[in-house]
């Protein structure tokens, strides 16, 4: 039986993720926060991501040391008195780093799969997450939890395309996806580059010359291994407005339209289920 006020994630991630988030967010959390020893805390062997920015960790660490930990970790129970992280490795390191011997917490229920979904979709909403750690991330719930690339949009509120095509950015050639690791290349360089035999090449002159996505996609269109022509709507489409789609795709995971009528128009969001729009919702709140 679950501890009374334990919050549960059988109510819905993304219900959960907002509340959690109300949590953090408190200068003075409810009943539900407590604070537990930093040893007794251990990062998530399932946490997608994989590499932390040095000089924002140690930002982090300065601003730790003048002011606590102001947001709780979310974690879960393991045996003893220990606890995994679920949300927050970050500010659990940094916290060991300014020499804090207590952290804040809230604690949740969580299997390894619920602990896994939450922390993709932690991470995926924010937007420093690299697009090959979020990759791995997909192929991880994938290959350990059978799920299909529909049930891994479902969960984490992206759209089933925007899955598909973070999930052939590990089909690159390592050199590639550790330069998009590294920052050097955006997720939208690395999607232009999958299935090109000279991707390598191409990527290290992007990185040489600082070329854009769109100045990518000119020196490899006409080239074999690109996918098919775009559709006239496509064509006809100002680059201008395309390229805003396209990065609000990027970045929201969903299917978006823009119309622009001369500085007048509708922008168009679509959702597949009720778990995007409530992930969509949470999104542009905060």
């Amino acid at each position: 039986m679950a501890e009374e006020g334990k919050p549960r994630l059988g109510r819905g991630l993304a219900a959960l993720l907002g509340e959690a988030r109300d949590l953090q967010k408190s200068d003075r959390p409810s009943g539900r926060a407590q604070r537990a020893p930093i040893e007794l805390i251990r990062p998530n062997p399932r946490n997608p991501r994989r590499t932390f920015d040095e000089q924002e960790l140690e930002n982090l660490t300065k601003s730790i040391r003048e002011k606590g930990v102001i947001q709780p970790l979310i974690v879960r129970r393991v045996s003893g008195d220990g606890y995994e992280i679920i949300a927050g490795e970050r500010r659990w390191r940094a916290a060991q780093r300014a020499g804090l011997h207590e952290a804040p917490i809230v604690v949740v229920e969580a299997t390894d799969q619920e602990s896994l979904e939450f922390a993709i979709i932690e991470n995926v909403q924010r937007s420093d997450l690299n697009p090959i750690d979020e990759a791995q991330g997909y192929a991880r719930l994938q290959s350990e939890f059978n799920y299909a690339q529909g049930d891994v949009a479902r969960v984490v509120g992206k759209s089933r395309s925007h899955v598909a095509n973070t999930l052939r950015l590990l089909t690159l050639p390592a050199e590639i996806q550790k330069l998009a690791i590294d920052g050097a290349l955006s997720a939208g360089h690395a999607r232009a580059l999958v299935g090109l035999e000279n991707a390598e090449d191409l990527a290290r002159r992007v990185v040489e010359k600082g070329l854009s996505v769109r100045d990518l996609e000119k020196l490899t269109q006409g080239r074999e291994g690109k996918a098919a022509p775009r559709s006239r709507k496509a064509i006809a489409q100002d680059p201008n407005t395309a390229a805003i789609e396209r990065d609000l795709q990027n970045a929201l995971g969903l299917n978006v339209s823009l119309k622009d009528e001369g500085g007048a128009g509708e922008l168009i969001l679509r959702y597949a289920s009720l778990e995007q729009l409530d992930l969509l919702l949470l999104k542009l709140k905060s």
